[in-house]
C-alpha cells in the first residue's frame, strides 16, 4: 500500500504559480473588454511598426535629409504625396514616419532617465523618512511647482538647442513626479507585516527597498509611465516647435508644424498631418495607460 506525501513549500510554490496565471487572465479579460484600450494598443503598434519600418515604407526617405525639390513645393495631398510636399518639394508623409521614430525614441529615453532618478530618490525617502525625507521630498516639491515646458526651455537655452538636450532638460523637469509618486506608494507599505519580516530577518535598508518594496510599487509606476509617454512626445513637440529641439533638417513633428504655421490658409496639409501624428500617438498612449489603469486598479496623479 502506497501513500502520496507533498512536499509544504512546494505546494506553496504551485499554488502561488496557479494565483499568478489567474491574475494574468483576469487582467487579460479586463484590458481586452475596454475598447478603447485595444484602439490605443492597435494605434500605438502601428506607430512603432511605422517608425521602425520608416526607411523602407516612406515612399521618399531621402526626402528625411536636407534635400530641396522647388519643382514639387507646396503639392496638395495626391496618389503620389499622400500628405502632400512641404515649401521646399519634401514629402510630409515620409518625414512623419521618420519623425515618429525620433517622438518614440526622445519619449522612452526621457522617461528612463526620469524614472530612474524619480523611482530611486522616493523610495528612499519614503523608507528612511526624517531629515532624508524632508530634504528630498522638499526639492520634489519645488521642482513640481515649475512648469515641466518652462523648465525645460531654461535647460534647452542654457546648453543649447538639440535632440540630446532636449531629452536631458525634460527628464531634467519630469523626475519629481515619480519620486513623489512612490514615496506616497512606500508610506502606505512600509509598515506591512512583510517588510517588517524583512526587517527581523537582519535585511539591510537597501536590500528590503530594492527587492522587497520596489516590486511593490511597478504597477502605479507602469501606469503612469505609460500614460506620460504622450505627454512626454506633447512637450517635445513644443520645444521642437519653439527651435528648441532637434535642428532642421532633422524631421520633428514640432518643426514641421511651425514650418507650416504661416501656410494654414493656403497650404493647410503642411501642419495639420504632423499635428495629426502627435493627437494620433498621445491618444493611443492614453488609451492603453487608461486600459492598464482598471487593469492593476490604480491611481494615478
Amino acid at each position: 500500500m502506497s501513500t502520496k506525501t507533498s512536499i509544504p513549500f512546494l505546494d506553496t510554490e504551485s499554488a502561488a504559480r496557479k494565483e499568478r496565471i489567474r491574475q494574468l487572465k483576469r487582467g487579460f479579460r479586463t484590458f481586452a473588454g475596454n475598447k478603447l484600450s485595444l484602439v490605443g494598443l492597435a494605434m500605438i503598434l502601428t506607430l512603432v511598426v511605422a517608425a521602425l519600418l520608416a526607411p523602407y515604407i516612406a515612399p521618399f526617405p531621402e526626402h528625411a535629409g536636407a534635400g530641396v525639390y522647388f519643382d514639387q513645393a507646396s503639392e496638395p495631398p495626391s496618389a503620389t504625396h499622400l500628405m502632400g510636399t512641404d515649401t521646399t518639394g519634401r514629402d510630409i508623409f515620409s518625414r512623419v514616419l521618420f519623425g515618429a521614430r525620433l517622438s518614440l525614441l526622445m519619449s522612452g529615453i526621457v522617461l528612463s532617465i526620469a524614472i530612474s532618478i524619480g523611482v530611486t530618490l522616493g523610495l528612499i525617502a519614503g523608507y528612511l523618512g526624517g531629515t532624508t525625507n524632508t530634504v528630498i521630498m522638499r526639492v520634489t516639491d519645488i521642482f513640481l511647482a515649475i512648469p515641466p515646458t518652462l523648465l525645460a526651455m531654461a535647460v534647452v537655452a542654457a546648453t543649447g538647442a538639440s535632440l540630446f538636450n532636449v531629452m536631458v532638460a525634460i527628464a531634467f523637469s519630469w523626475w519629481s513626479w515619480y519620486a513623489r509618486l512612490v514615496q506616497g506608494e512606500v508610506l502606505s507599505i512600509k509598515e506591512d507585516e512583510f517588510i517588517e519580516s524583512s526587517r527581523a530577518l537582519g535585511s539591510g535598508w537597501m536590500r528590503t527597498t530594492f527587492r522587497e518594496i520596489l516590486p511593490n510599487v511597478v504597477s502605479p509606476i507602469t501606469v503612469k509611465a505609460t500614460l506620460d509617454m504622450g505627454f512626454v512626445i506633447l512637450v517635445g513637440a513644443g520645444l521642437s516647435f519653439l527651435g528648441l529641439g532637434a535642428q532642421p533638417p532633422t524631421p520633428t513633428w514640432g518643426a514641421m508644424i511651425a514650418q507650416g504655421r504661416n501656410y494654414v490658409t493656403s497650404f493647410w496639409w503642411i501642419a495639420v498631418f504632423p499635428g495629426l501624428a502627435i493627437s494620433f500617438a498621445v491618444l493611443g498612449f492614453n488609451f492603453i495607460g487608461d486600459g492598464l489603469r482598471d487593469v492593476l486598479d490604480v491611481e494615478v496623479d
